[in-house]
């Protein structure tokens, strides 16, 4: 599984591996400009689109910088979620109503039971 996955409403995804997902955190100051939301135990969160591309052409190069800005300039919604693929975290501190969008963004499809 990737570091870092960038997902949309539509479940289009940008998946950063380690080194990526590193070097991306340190050079956005860990994205939280553009968090709205974020799970206080991992680095899972909800980010604006907009200020997302604001920060990325801000910062410094990096590689994969172009696919998140084509990422956020294409979501159907002003939102996209960042799901923390190294982390084993079941985001009950996470209490915000950011949470209940998170989840619905990036949990599979079907009849999977949510946590209460």
């Amino acid at each position: 599984m990737a570091e870092l996955t960038f997902v949309d409403d539509d479940g289009e995804r940008v998946e950063l591996d380690p080194d990526d997902a590193t070097s991306l955190l340190e050079i956005t100051g860990e994205l939280e400009a553009a968090t709205v939301s974020a799970c206080p135990d991992c680095r899972s969160r909800v980010l604006a689109v907009v200020a997302l591309a604001d920060l990325l052409d801000a910062a410094p190069p990096h590689r994969r910088a172009n696919e998140l800005v084509a990422l956020a300039d294409d979501a159907p919604t002003l939102h996209l979620y960042v799901i923390d693929g190294s982390a084993r975290c079941d985001h009950r501190s996470w209490r915000d109503p950011g949470h209940e969008e998170w989840l619905d963004a990036v949990s599979p499809a079907g009849p999977a039971p949510r946590r209460p």
